[in-house]
């Protein structure tokens, strides 16, 4: 019921910036969360940040003070600005919702990779 599109990832030295975009479509009503999660080469996913349809946050202790996630509900799009980033953030990123408030809905990753 809902699609996610990410753009944003790229190539950046280690304390630079990118920002990640997420564009939502479908039944957006029924998102309940979105947030965006991260997995690295022989890791497993992670969560990196999210916020919920009341507006509160949630950050992985690894990213916070650098990383900042944000939500445009009337033009559907879920924002994440990283900024200092570090080799250690090197990933692919992917946009998620919460849908109904138990579907789980994916967009198709974004790499960034982060040089040292």
């Amino acid at each position: 019921q809902v699609q996610l599109v990410e753009s944003g990832g790229g190539l950046v030295q280690a304390g630079g910036s990118l920002r990640l975009s997420c564009a939502a479509s479908g039944s957006i009503f029924s998102i309940s969360a979105m947030g965006w999660y991260r997995q690295a080469p022989g890791k497993q996913r992670e969560l990196v940040a999210e916020v919920t349809r009341g507006g509160s946050t949630n950050y992985a202790d690894s990213v916070k003070g650098r990383f900042t996630i944000s939500r445009d509900n009337a033009n559907n799009w879920v924002y994440l600005q990283m900024n200092s980033l570090k080799p250690e953030d090197t990933a692919v990123y992917y946009c998620h919702a919460l849908n109904w408030g138990t579907k789980h809905c994916w967009g198709q990753g974004t790499q960034v990779i982060v040089s040292s």
